[in-house]
C-alpha cells in the first residue's frame, strides 16, 4: 500500500477468460486500474482495464463500488470509454443517484483526458501526478 494506492494481484481460477488479475486501487482518481492475463483464445487489444467508481480507504479494509462505466486504454493508440449505456441504465433504475451518476462522468472524462495528454500511456499520465504504478 501507498499513500496514493492499493496494488493487488490474484490467479483466478475458474474463469475461463484470463488466469491471472492485476490491479492498483486509485482512491483519489475513483479508479482501479487492471491488467487481465487473457487465457489463449480469449486474447484481447487492451493493455489496461479502467474500471470507474468509489473506493473507500479503511484502517484495515478498502471497499470498492463500481460506477459501470469503464475505459479500455491501447498504450500509444487510444482510450475507448465503454459501458455508458449500463452507467445511464442503472441511473434510470435508480441505483445511482444523479449525483453519483455526474461524478462517474467526470472521472471518466478526467481520466480520458488525462490519458490523451500523456500519448494514452497509463502509466505515464499517472507518474506525471505523482503515481508510480509497479505491476509484475
Amino acid at each position: 500500500m501507498l499513500p496514493w494506492g492499493l496494488y493487488m494481484a490474484r490467479a483466478t481460477p475458474g474463469r475461463v477468460q484470463f488466469h491471472y488479475l492485476q490491479s492498483w486501487l486509485l482512491p483519489s482518481l475513483g479508479l482501479r486500474a487492471s491488467i487481465f492475463h487473457f487465457n489463449i483464445g480469449y486474447e484481447r487489444d487492451q493493455d489496461y482495464y479502467l474500471d470507474v467508481g468509489h473506493i473507500t480507504v479503511g484502517a484495515d479494509r478498502w471497499q470498492t463500488e463500481d460506477h459501470y462505466v469503464d475505459l479500455v486504454v491501447r498504450t500509444g493508440r487510444g482510450t475507448e470509454l465503454t459501458d455508458l449505456d449500463e452507467l445511464l441504465e442503472a441511473a434510470r433504475m435508480g441505483l445511482l443517484s444523479a449525483e453519483t451518476t455526474e461524478t462517474a462522468l467526470r472521472r471518466a472524462f478526467v481520466a480520458v483526458d488525462g490519458l490523451a495528454a500523456h500519448g494514452h500511456d497509463l502509466n505515464g499520465w499517472l507518474a506525471a501526478s505523482g503515481m508510480e504504478l509497479i505491476w509484475q
